[in-house]
């Protein structure tokens, strides 16, 4: 994505100039001058949008200036203390010759420097009067230096061009600007304009194919994202008209698609994001991913809301290493946010739970400028006959720039379904074509966002396109767009039923998860968590075998928005008796209950919590058992009450309260067995065989016999009266954990019990297996 700053971090049309300190060392400064002068140099080659004449002048005489001082440093000549206070004033104006020449020649945002002229004619007149007032006092001095006659010579004519230059605003450059606001006016009618016109006007700036009035395009919804965080009104509309129009050349005066440079720049920085880990974007205070990436004293970086509430509650320590903190200064991390940034773009990471302000301009309330709006309605009726009448090329380009519209904003997706642009899309969705195909589902995506598009795709019959294509589409990229568009249509009650009364609906959506990409996983789960509202897609999605992949995919995933995800669909099934039954049947209990231990994710234990809470409340206390074991978890549910989200802290709550309950009624349990134990439950044998045939039993089953020995004698004896009792099953409730098999024995109470107990014969059954002797 294009950025408004330029790779130092800079603002266009801001001139963070900095003058050097009183005490540089002039060899210091005057080794920073040249190289800034070479650096302003360096721009004579390159084109320049606008400020033609003034840029060329400049360099022009910024390159006698690095004669002198190349000479000043060449020679070892002393420098007197005014004169480098000269020196120093001349570095601050060359800085922001600099950065003009930056504005004047960046690709992306000529247009916006054009119609910025009156402006920065008037930053080039004053960075001009400063570099005059510095050379008049640099002549005086020439004096004291001994600089060779010649090198005086180009000084002093400089310092006398420099009082009578005259900063004015090209002629060229205002009959332009005329011929734009002339295209705005009509478009604010609703009058397509002149294409010779449009095309001569984007030459002029530069402007000869597709990709760069794309760059143009995406620099001006960045500057209007901004501008309506700072809600400046009137810089919104010039820059929305703009925007209209550039939009319209991009899709009526290119007819050739170039994305080659917007390739390179996404794959440039994926390649960069595939070398990190990003886990490493966490903040250390948080453990969620950082928005607004700031740097302190000891060199760590975190969140800025983090590190902030940390310092406001008197911490004076850094959070990671225990450092002493300097100073409670934030640096914000420029390079760190362009990663993040990126890193969110790719994977589709909303930034809207840590603060950050969404750039989607679908949620400002901003509204379009009358020429932007013209301009959309007129392109989006020649991109619907393109789309109807046009060639395969023709389509496909279409159905790209319907794209791209629909990405930007609420009013172009309802412009572009108002002129019936859904119907063509829906045909093109079985083009033998793979980039045909995956710009049409995708621009439908976009366009189902909205809630006629939705009812336009549903009335045309594009339910069943939509499966065809999640299920054979021709590139991963069109299956996974197919899958966002399922996940939209179910916001809507009759339509989730819909989908889901299909055969192949869910268990299409499955097959992605299995094999799809990373953002066709996440698609595809976020379909299926959308319709598991309607509770009769709960038992289609059990058929297709849903719950054993969850259980699968949440213990081989590494990366923590997957696992979020795929535990948001499992506890949306677990709240059901049928879903909990089918998680139970998995090993799912276990690897949840380790995460709740172990993931670093607070969003991750929160779902799991639920879940475990889930399962407790549908499984009963067999469930409950289990997890009351686990002691290690009471740590994790305290601290979501005190640090988690109020659902999350009503889920541990709740769960607490029945674990505590649990090991209240184990308690008196406990007590009634321990009763039972001591009457010591036997088994009556009727012969000696019997007995030494269990002694055989109890030695196969792990308990060695020490000696053989013949207890039926002492058994006889001690248990001369035995009485039957009731059935074993009375029993179940005193026992560590239930058995199935229960055959009838019988509880023998002994007269000489001392004796008996002495003697260390006993044969005791425990749950369902012969154990051994005692």
């Amino acid at each position: 994505m294009l950025q408004k700053s330029d790779p130092d971090g800079r603002w266009i049309l801001k001139f963070p100039a900095v003058r050097p300190c009183e005490d540089v060392s002039p060899a210091t400064l005057i080794a920073s001058l040249i190289n800034l002068s070479r650096s302003i140099i360096a721009y004579k080659a390159k084109f320049f949008s606008s400020q033609k004449r003034i840029c060329r002048e400049l360099i022009r005489q910024t390159e006698i200036l690095l004669i002198f001082f190349e000479e000043i440093r060449d020679c070892g000549l002393g420098i007197s203390k005014t004169l480098n206070l000269c020196l120093s004033e001349l570095h601050f104006a060359l800085q922001k010759v600099r950065f003009l020449l930056q504005d004047c020649t960046r690709d992306g945002c000529r247009f916006y420097t054009l119609m910025k002229s009156c402006f920065v004619a008037n930053e080039f007149s004053v960075v001009v009067r400063s570099v005059a007032m510095a050379l008049d006092i640099v002549t005086v001095q020439l004096g004291s230096l001994q600089v060779s006659q010649e090198v005086r010579e180009l000084v002093e004519l400089l310092a006398k061009q420099t009082q009578k230059v005259k900063i004015e605003t090209d002629p060229n450059e205002l009959s332009v600007m005329d011929t734009v606001r002339l295209i705005l006016d009509q478009f604010e009618h609703q009058f397509g304009p002149v294409r010779g016109t449009v095309k001569w006007a984007l030459g002029y700036l530069g402007i000869h194919t597709w990709g760069q009035c794309n760059m143009e395009v995406k620099f001006l919804e960045e500057e209007i994202s901004n501008a309506e965080e700072e809600e400046e009104d009137r810089e919104i509309c010039m820059l929305s008209s703009l925007l209209g129009f550039l939009c319209y050349c991009r899709g009526v005066v290119f007819d050739t698609l170039d994305k080659s440079q917007e390739n390179i720049n996404r794959t440039d920085a994926r390649e960069l994001l595939r070398c990190l880990n990003p886990e490493d974007f966490r903040c250390p205070i948080s453990l969620e991913f950082i928005s607004d990436p700031v740097t302190t004293s000891t060199g760590h970086t975190y969140d800025r809301l983090s590190i902030q509430k940390w310092l406001k509650a008197g911490h004076m320590l850094c959070p990671k290493t225990g450092e002493k903190l300097i100073s409670t200064e934030l640096v914000p991390n420029l390079a760190l946010k362009k990663l993040i940034q990126q890193f969110y773009y790719d994977n589709r990471i909303s930034t809207a739970k840590s603060g950050a302000k969404n750039k989607d301009s679908s949620r400002k309330t901003t509204f379009p400028s009358p020429a932007f709006k013209g301009a959309m309605k007129i392109l989006a009726q020649f991109l619907a006959g393109r789309l109807t009448y046009g060639t395969y090329e023709q389509q496909n380009k279409a159905a790209y720039e319907i794209r791209l519209l629909a990405k930007s904003n609420v009013f172009n997706r309802s412009v572009i379904i108002d002129m019936g642009n859904v119907a063509p899309l829906l045909d093109l969705l079985t083009s033998r074509d793979a980039e045909t195909q995956e710009n049409a589902i995708a621009a439908l995506s976009k366009l189902s966002k909205h809630p006629k598009g939705q009812k336009d795709i549903m009335k045309q019959g594009g339910l069943m396109l939509l499966i065809s294509v999640l299920k054979g589409g021709l590139k991963m990229e069109s299956r996974q767009s197919a899958a966002a568009t399922i996940f939209y249509l179910s916001s809507v009650d009759g339509y989730r039923r819909m989908i889901g009364s299909t055969r192949e609906g869910i268990s299409a959506l499955i097959e992605l998860i299995k094999d799809g990409t990373l953002c066709g996983k996440k698609n595809a789960l976020a379909a299926i968590f959308g319709l598991l509202v309607y509770n009769g897609n709960h038992e289609r999605a059990f058929e297709a075998g849903i719950v054993p992949l969850l259980v699968d995919l949440i213990a081989c995933t590494e990366r923590s928005d997957l696992l979020a995800d795929s535990l948001v669909v499992l506890d949306a099934l677990a709240e059901k008796i049928d879903g909990s039954i089918a998680i139970l049947q998995t090993p799912a209990l276990p690897l949840i209950m380790g995460l709740v231990k172990s993931s670093i994710s607070r969003v991750a234990k929160e779902y799991c919590v639920s879940i475990l809470l889930s399962l407790c409340c549908n499984g009963g206390a067999e469930v409950i058992g289990v997890l009351a074991k686990e002691s290690a978890i009471m740590p994790t549910l305290y601290s979501l009450i005190a640090d988690g989200t109020s659902h999350a802290c009503k889920k541990a709550l709740r769960l607490i309260n029945m674990l505590q309950k649990f090991h209240g009624s184990s308690s008196s349990s406990i007590a009634v067995a321990s009763k039972l134990r001591k009457e010591r439950i036997v088994r009556s044998y009727e012969s000696e065989e019997d007995i030494e045939a269990a002694l055989r039993d109890a030695g196969a089953n792990g308990q060695p016999m020490e000696k053989p020995f013949r207890p039926h004698l002492l058994l006889q004896r001690s248990l001369a009266h035995a009485t039957a009792m009731q059935d074993c099953r009375a029993w179940n409730s005193s026992v560590d954990r239930p058995f199935s098999y229960f055959p009838i024995y019988r509880k023998l109470i002994c007269k000489d019990f001392t004796e008996f107990a002495g003697s260390k014969l006993w044969v005791l059954y425990n749950l369902s297996s012969f154990k051994g002797l005692k």
